[in-house]
């Protein structure tokens, strides 16, 4: 398994990513649906920023890595 994602894109994606959890966490009960998604979309971009690796670059043959 090789890295696809470059230092700019992983920072991005933990800000993103961070963002998107503490929203879903803050959300909670008022919209638990909304809430869910929002964490889940978060954990999976800060996951893939602290891997290094997206799957979903690898099939449509992206390489953001720098050099």
């Amino acid at each position: 398994m090789e890295r696809n994602v470059g230092r700019t894109d992983r920072n991005a994606r933990i800000a993103a990513g961070s963002a998107l959890v503490g929203a879903g966490l803050l959300a909670g009960p008022k919209a638990p649906a909304k809430s869910a998604a929002a964490a889940g979309v978060g954990s999976v971009m800060v996951a893939t920023a602290a891997t290094g690796r997206c799957p979903a670059y690898e099939l449509a043959g992206i390489d953001t890595l720098e050099g």
